[in-house]
């Protein structure tokens, strides 16, 4: 059967572990779903990143193909340059204009990204990106101020990276509230035929106190006041998606998936400070503790290496005619990236400990490569270190997030739950991953998947 409309519940950073484990009990609208439907992990992104991954869904494309690897880049192989991922940055084709062009109409709330609010067959609200209310966060404009009209106090993000864990609970559940109210009212407004919302703050949840939670995280405390404030809020959104499941009605596919999980940080690796000990990155002077790499007294000239930091790290190669002032010859290139990735793989942790190191070249790993690609792509110990950008530090090794508190690590997989109407339960799936959600969209409305797409319907 065909669905009359399809619901896409996105939960960024919902965590397979968490979902379909240990708080399965505890949410029955999830449950339900499940048991009616076909559910498994779903493989993410490389690298596993808000975004590009949620584009990578919409357009079954790899990160290299949409020329976005994370939400920062290079600008023109500038050493100091940057900028960063917005909704104006892709021009892939995505669900929204192949249902378009069937004549269906989309409706996207918090989509990441969805700013600026560019034009699509429906309707959009803008996503954590955008940058406050007094900005046309909509398409069309006037969809703000009728949103606003029913959600006051609506809000796109919480700063999350904060020691006032209390203060930041509040804002957290007042934000989620806010932007549940809006998709109602929306859903009953406005047209559509897909309806695609992301909430943001099952990321900020986890990043803000999975120490609190998980017994397998070096600084967790048994008994203390935050211990099940990450299942309390599983519970809480878990009624929120009924509410949305009800209003949706019978005739109504409902997807719920996320982009990405997440699990414990061990710690923080000053990826930047290593290259500089061992000659890749060479300073003029020794920086303060914390200081960003392109703040820094780098003499690039004799730099043949350095890196950006984050969940995974890009590393970058100083190479002559591509690089301002670059040193390594463009005949000695393999041979140098292939000596930077050995020694990266080799590094250990703070006990001696081999860690497993992931080093993988964008060029071999996608399609294509558009933008300004790293040289490098790194998961330090598989993603549970992450990667400082920062230098300055007494040690290579840091126990807390050099850009502010921060708990966990984003995890390779996600969740994937499809219910149709009148189908049977399909039951648990393996092999799923973030390429199969746009084609599956397509699927459920009879429309034929693009050969350009990457992935498969889950149908």
């Amino acid at each position: 059967m065909t669905p009359k409309r399809v619901l896409v519940m996105g939960l960024d950073c919902m965590t397979p572990e968490l979902a379909f484990d240990r708080y399965l009990d505890v949410m029955p609208n999830l449950g339900q779903l499940m048991r009616d439907g076909t559910w498994g992990d779903l493989a993410s992104s490389d690298p596993p990143i808000t975004v590009p991954a949620w584009m990578v869904m919409a357009t079954s494309q790899d990160p290299g193909s949409l020329g976005a690897y994370g939400f920062r880049h290079r600008r023109d192989h500038s050493y100091t340059e940057a900028w960063t991922a917005n909704a104006a940055s892709f021009d892939t084709p995505a669900v929204w204009d192949y249902l378009g062009a069937a004549g269906l109409r989309t409706g996207l709330v918090g989509f990441p990204p969805s700013y600026p609010a560019r034009a699509i067959p429906g309707w959009r609200v803008g996503c954590f990106l955008t940058p406050g209310l007094d900005k046309v966060f909509t398409y069309p404009a006037e969809l703000g101020a009728q949103l606003l009209r029913a959600v006051p106090d609506y809000r796109f993000d919480v700063t999350f990276r904060t020691e006032s864990r209390t203060d930041l609970l509040r804002d957290l559940y007042a934000m989620t509230d806010a932007h549940f109210r809006g998709v109602e009212h929306l859903m009953a407004e406005m047209a559509w035929d897909l309806l695609w919302f992301v909430e943001i703050g099952m990321d900020r949840v986890h990043h803000s106190f999975w120490k609190y939670s998980d017994p397998g995280h070096f600084l967790y405390q048994p008994g203390n006041e935050f211990e099940q404030v990450i299942r309390d809020y599983y519970v809480y959104v878990d009624g929120l998606l009924g509410r949305l499941v009800e209003r949706a009605g019978p005739d109504t596919a409902v997807l719920v998936v996320s982009d990405h999980g997440a699990k414990a940080m061990k710690g923080v690796f000053s990826l930047n400070q290593w290259l500089a000990e061992r000659g890749y990155l060479v300073l003029g002077s020794r920086p303060k503790p914390g200081t960003s790499i392109d703040k820094c007294d780098v003499d690039w000239a004799k730099t043949t290496a350095w890196a950006w930091g984050g969940y995974y790290a890009r590393v970058f190669l100083n190479v002559q005619g591509r690089e301002p002032q670059g040193l390594i010859r463009p005949e000695d290139y393999e041979t140098k990236l292939g000596e930077v990735a050995e020694a990266i793989r080799g590094i250990v942790d703070h006990t001696g400990r081999p860690m497993d190191n992931r080093v993988y070249r964008p060029r071999e790993i996608y399609r294509t490569c558009r933008g300004d690609a790293p040289d490098l792509m790194v998961y330090l110990d598989n993603l549970y270190w992450r990667a400082a950008g920062t230098l300055g530090w007494d040690s290579l090794y840091l126990f807390e997030n050099d850009t502010g508190p921060d708990d966990a690590v984003h995890s390779e997989r996600g969740c994937f739950v499809l219910r149709c109407p009148d189908a049977l339960g399909g039951g648990r799936r393996q092999g799923l991953s973030l390429y199969d959600v746009g084609p599956t969209i397509l699927d459920l409305f009879g429309l034929p998947i693009p050969k350009e797409m990457q992935g498969k319907t889950c149908r």
